[in-house]
């Protein structure tokens, strides 16, 4: 907890607990007022309003007393608001929510027996980021797609952001995890070692509260970025190979991704442009109806132009926010031309490559993308990685009711 909603607190608790005693130290100060009364000059008061000073009391007080009540609000509202390094286990749900499947991936070759829902948007570079390795990774999904500015299809959610998987443990029930990072992380680890139940792998990924550099309480996914091989990491991988693994997976997530949405959006036309490739990328003429997938383009372009300002000034770019998607993308390709591999995995991906192809693949129809092809040395990279993702795809399902792989 902060010091300051410690002192706040204790001012109340204070004010409450000393109230009884108040009825002793008046009759004390009543006596010291009329001594100091005798020897004090007449003054004639102001009859012509409030004096400034008065003012400023009443205003202190009135302040002190919001904060005061503000402070008691927060606890009693978030009775965990002050705890630091708090864990929180990815939730259990006992069964599937009442869901609506879009579409289904099935690949005759999956022997991964993994019972997998995922809630995306189409074309979100983190949903894109998951996508790449479950299709990479030759894995049946199926697939929710949700309406991005209604969002009614996780309305049953604590949790509101996407990518969201429901994956299915061992006794039936299903695990709930977010992050796109943590998800790719547990599915690679279960596919490591196929013996541990997938839920007891989801333990090493709980959700840790702290505070940031402003005091204000923030979570994160613990080891999203660490495989949980324990004694089984195969022989092919070494510390510094999981290191560097590890450090291009932060990389695409810290910085790359940040990059994305003031290329994208960068002016009002280009941002409704590239909601109507989402449009046709998703299908939204297909699983929405007309007037709900009006809605999203429109008012979607238009609120992300606007938010793509606001990230382009937190993250301190120019106003050639072309120059700096190019130079990210220049240092991919100058690395691996320096290690002399067709991927940064060698010869085949590894997770810092589908992490990158995901983030860049969410814009493939847009401006954007194609200035990124002509202006830097980046498709001869990016076209092998998506060969081989869509190479191993499953194979599309789509009909009106879907039901869950184990229904």
């Amino acid at each position: 907890m902060s010091s300051l909603r410690v002192a706040l607190n204790r001012r109340f608790v204070t004010g409450v607990v000393s109230r009884p005693s108040v009825g002793y130290v008046l009759p004390v100060w009543r006596s010291i007022g009329s001594q100091v009364r005798r020897y004090a000059s007449q003054v004639t008061p102001k009859r012509n309003g409030t004096s400034t000073f008065k003012l400023a009391l009443i205003g202190a007080g009135l302040g002190a007393a919001s904060g005061t009540v503000y402070s008691i609000y927060g606890n009693w509202k978030d009775k965990s608001s002050h705890m630091e390094h708090q864990r929180i286990p990815p939730k259990i749900l006992k069964e599937l929510p009442d869901v609506r499947i879009t579409k289904r991936f099935v690949n005759p070759n999956d022997n991964s027996d993994l019972n997998i829902i995922l809630f995306q948007y189409q074309t979100c570079p983190f949903c894109c980021k998951v996508r790449a390795f479950l299709d990479y990774m030759g894995i049946s999904y199926s697939v929710v797609e949700v309406d991005a500015v209604l969002r009614q299809d996780i309305k049953w959610s604590e949790q509101k952001k996407v990518p969201m998987i429901l994956v299915q443990q061992g006794d039936g029930r299903y695990i709930q995890m977010t992050d796109s990072s943590a998800i790719i992380s547990l599915l690679a680890s279960y596919l490591n070692d196929k013996q541990t139940d997938v839920g007891d792998l989801a333990k090493f990924y709980p959700m840790i509260s702290f505070f940031d550099d402003n005091d204000k309480k923030r979570l994160d996914i613990l080891n999203k970025y660490f495989l949980m091989y324990q004694d089984k990491t195969p022989k092919h991988i070494t510390r510094d190979t999981q290191e560097d693994e590890r450090k291009w997976r932060t990389w695409a997530d810290s910085h790359l991704v940040h990059l994305i949405s003031p290329n994208c959006y960068r002016t009002l036309s280009e941002a409704r442009e590239t909601f109507e490739w989402f449009s046709k990328a998703g299908e939204w003429d297909i699983y929405f109806p007309k007037w709900e997938r009006d809605l999203m383009v429109n008012v979607g372009a238009f609120a992300m132009w606007g938010i793509s300002k606001m990230l382009k000034r937190r993250h301190g770019l120019s106003d050639d926010v072309r120059s700096h998607i190019y130079e990210a993308l220049n240092k991919w390709t100058k690395e691996l031309e320096k290690r002399k591999q067709k991927f940064m995995g060698g010869d085949r991906p590894n997770l810092a490559d589908l992490s990158v192809f995901g983030v860049l693949n969410s814009m493939e129809g847009c401006e954007a993308f194609g200035d990124c092809m002509k202006n830097t040395k980046i498709g001869e990279w990016y076209n092998g990685v998506k060969k081989l993702v869509d190479k191993n795809r499953g194979n599309l399902v789509r009909r009106a009711e879907l039901m869950p792989l184990a229904a």
